[in-house]
């Protein structure tokens, strides 16, 4: 009975030993061939998007820029919507001052990470 045992066990280890064996040679596929070197580079065609997919340069940010007494502001706007303003002062940090909504408030930041803000959105506008 013993005997069974030890063959059974054998037997089952060697089977699963074969099955897996057969998994992961199925499973290999070939490596991925090298990035091209920099000769290789130069050779290859340009590479420009479809007609259709071109910028639209009215989507594009239109930024003002503005030196005045020590300060320099930027303004970024799109067909008229102001989205940011870029404050660089003669000495300290820049900021950002970004509208908050529609009703012209300008919030301070750091960055224009805008980090945990309460989501807005404008329900009716007249």
């Amino acid at each position: 009975m013993n005997y069974a045992r030890t063959l059974f066990r054998l037997t089952f280890v060697a089977a699963l030993l074969a099955a897996a064996g057969f998994v992961l040679a199925q499973g290999q596929s070939p490596a991925p061939p090298p990035p091209p070197m920099p000769q290789q580079l130069e050779s290859l065609p340009e590479i420009t998007p479809p007609p259709g997919l071109t910028g639209d340069p009215e989507l594009e940010p239109q930024v003002t820029i503005t030196r005045k007494e020590g300060e320099t502001v930027e303004e970024a706007r799109v067909n008229g919507k102001l989205l940011w303003i870029r404050v660089t002062p003669r000495h300290g940090r820049p900021y950002f001052l970004i509208p908050d909504g529609a009703d012209g408030v300008l919030l301070r930041s750091n960055s224009l990470d805008p980090g945990l803000r309460v989501p807005l959105w404008v329900l009716f506008s007249f």
